[in-house]
This record gives C-alpha cells, sequence and structure tokens, in this order.
C-alpha cells in the first residue's frame, strides 16, 4: 500500500511557476512509478509526466515538456513536478499516482494509487 498526498497547488498568474510535490508513506516508495495528472472541470483526467522508480525512464506530455520537470527523491518519498511559463488553460486539479509497473505511463487506468489532489489556477 502506497499513501500519497499532494501539496504545493495555489494561484499563479500566467507565466508563472509552481512547484508540486507529491509525499508517499507505507511500502517502499523507491519500486514504483509515479505519475502526475491533471483535470480540469468538465474535461478528462489526463496525463502530464510520470517517472520510473529509479528516475533513469522520464515520460512528458507533448503539452508541457520543455516547460514542466518531473524529479524524485526516494531519500525523502517524495516526486516533485515542477512547472514553468503555467497557461490559464492548465488550471486544473493536478494529482500525482503510482504504480509498481505498468507499459504506458501515461494511462490513468493503470495506476493503483492517488492522491486527494491539489488546485493550481493560473489567472490570465
Amino acid at each position: 500500500q502506497v499513501q500519497l498526498v499532494e501539496s504545493g497547488g495555489g494561484l499563479v498568474q500566467t507565466g508563472g511557476s509552481l512547484r508540486l510535490s507529491c509525499a508517499a508513506s507505507g511500502s517502499t516508495f523507491s519500486i514504483y512509478t509515479v505519475g502526475w495528472f491533471r483535470q480540469a472541470p468538465g474535461k478528462e483526467r489526463e496525463s502530464v509526466a510520470a517517472i520510473s522508480g529509479t528516475g533513469r525512464i522520464i515520460y512528458y506530455a507533448d503539452s508541457v515538456k520543455g516547460r514542466f520537470t518531473i524529479s524524485r527523491d526516494n531519500t525523502k518519498n517524495t516526486v516533485y513536478l515542477q512547472m514553468n511559463s503555467l497557461k490559464p488553460e492548465e488550471t486544473a486539479v493536478y494529482y500525482c499516482a503510482a504504480v509498481y509497473r505498468t507499459s504506458n505511463y501515461a494511462d490513468p487506468g493503470g495506476y493503483d494509487y492517488w492522491g486527494q489532489g491539489t488546485q493550481v489556477t493560473v489567472s490570465s
């Protein structure tokens, strides 16, 4: 079992930055792939980024490449999402999720454990 808690969301202006954190407790964190997803009102949950347990494999959605950076510190049981140059259309609840093994980092259905989410609002 893995328990996940997101933090770091808030209100930021267009072009601003935020760093989200996903803190995990429970089982051995370093064996889990962790993904960040977001969901805006009325829209489906979409993948943002993901990182393998060792950090060697990283995935980004095309829409965030070059602006977002995912990283992890297994000594702190935490995964981070640095978000730069934020846009109003990226306003959403951001979730982190974990899975022991998945063949598709971008598929939310493949993740077993989810946090409660943190709101990110980008004002225009």
